[in-house]
């Protein structure tokens, strides 16, 4: 099977192409946000890199969210673009998720997490198995003390994953003590070839069309579409140009 995986749910893009679980062409980057800009060049470059064509993908792997509204938006729509017109599956992992996936021992505990500002966090709360991240409480928007709070319930080690861990590892340590770990180097940003590898064992979406992606908070355009249509929260906004 021929895969491409993107992610382009913070400051990181990576992107992969796979034939199975062999990499044959893969890059990363971290010293800007053009996510728009660059991603389709890159996707074009990779794939012939790779010796492939278009026509020949089989499934295209995305990180769906959490994360920059505008980052997953993009990831969202190009796989979604992609899968419709190749007519090929795609399949959604959450961005949280794909740090977890670069911890390689089984039966961790792994905190992965985004800075969601003001004190709160995009997080969850995975345990590494063979067949891969088993999720132990899911992914959320949350304030931070309310998180360790949480936490606490888990008298184990605890590896802390992502770049945004730096932001907080003092505070983490001094409440973790010898129970706080954390990943270093790159495998704090998301590995394409990773997400790839797993999202081919996973089930497609069975509907491109309402596919879309994981905010775990509003936008502030629904937040306001919200309060402006009270009593209708269960209804799909659609963001109109």
């Amino acid at each position: 099977m021929h895969v491409l995986a993107i992610d382009t749910s913070n400051q990181p893009l990576t992107v992969a192409v796979l034939d199975d679980e062999r990499v044959l062409a893969t890059t990363t980057m971290t010293t800007h946000r053009k996510h728009a800009e660059y991603l389709m060049p890159i996707v074009e470059k990779l794939v012939k890199y790779a010796k492939l064509t278009p026509q020949d993908l089989d499934r295209v792997v995305i990180s769906n969210g959490p994360g920059s509204y505008t980052g997953i938006r993009i990831a969202t729509t190009v796989g979604k673009v992609l899968a419709d017109t190749l007519n090929i599956d795609l399949v959604g992992i959450s961005s949280l998720m794909a740090l977890v996936l670069n911890v390689q021992k089984e039966h961790q505990l792994v905190v992965p997490l985004f800075d969601g500002r003001n004190n709160n966090l995009f997080t969850g709360l995975y345990r590494t198995s063979q067949n891969g991240p088993e999720v132990v409480i899911e992914d959320q928007h949350i304030n931070f003390d309310k998180w360790l709070q949480k936490l606490d319930e888990f008298n184990e080690p605890i590896i802390f994953a992502g770049s945004d861990v730096d932001h907080f590892v003092d505070r983490l340590k001094s409440h973790f003590g010898t129970n706080f770990k954390s990943l270093t180097g790159i495998d704090n940003l998301p590995q394409a070839a990773k997400i790839g590898v797993y999202g081919e064992k996973q089930d497609p979406v069975s509907n491109i069309n309402n596919f879309n992606p994981n905010y775990l908070r509003l936008t502030k355009a629904q937040a306001d579409w919200q309060k402006l249509n009270p009593g209708r929260e269960n209804e799909s906004y659609v963001e109109k140009n």
